[in-house]
């Protein structure tokens, strides 16, 4: 990831509704995403202003969007987000990794297993 496309998103990651966002989209995960309504609602922002702040997610690279319907949905951008933690830690700990095993261990010990598609299971 290019140095400028990481401070676009560490600015829009600047500020606490966006940042916010990104956090409960991250929550719903890259598959499942939220409406916009459903994200206002979750938030207690108002439409206008929660509209404002996704357009600049959108911008940085953040989250992308779907319409469905009526419906808007928004969905974290997964790669974007792998990026930004990669130049982070690029050369993290003097280029010995060992000394940052406990970091990235921590950032997979939260997250759930992901689920098989049942489909999968039939296809063999």
């Amino acid at each position: 990831m290019e140095k400028t496309a990481v401070l676009d998103a560490l600015a829009a990651l600047a500020q606490p509704t966006r940042l916010d966002v990104v956090r409960l989209l991250m929550q719903a995960g890259p598959d499942t995403g939220m409406a916009a309504g459903d994200i206002a609602h979750a938030l207690d922002a108002r439409a206008n202003t929660l509209s404002a702040n996704l357009s600049i997610l959108l911008n940085a690279g953040l989250v992308r969007k779907e319409r469905i319907g009526r419906s808007i949905r928004y969905y974290p951008e997964i790669e974007t987000m792998r990026g930004l933690l990669g130049f982070l830690l690029e050369d993290c700990c003097g280029g010995n990794p060992a000394l940052c095993r406990p970091l990235l261990d921590t950032l997979t010990d939260d997250c759930p297993p992901q689920k098989r598609d049942r489909r999968d299971d039939h296809q063999h």
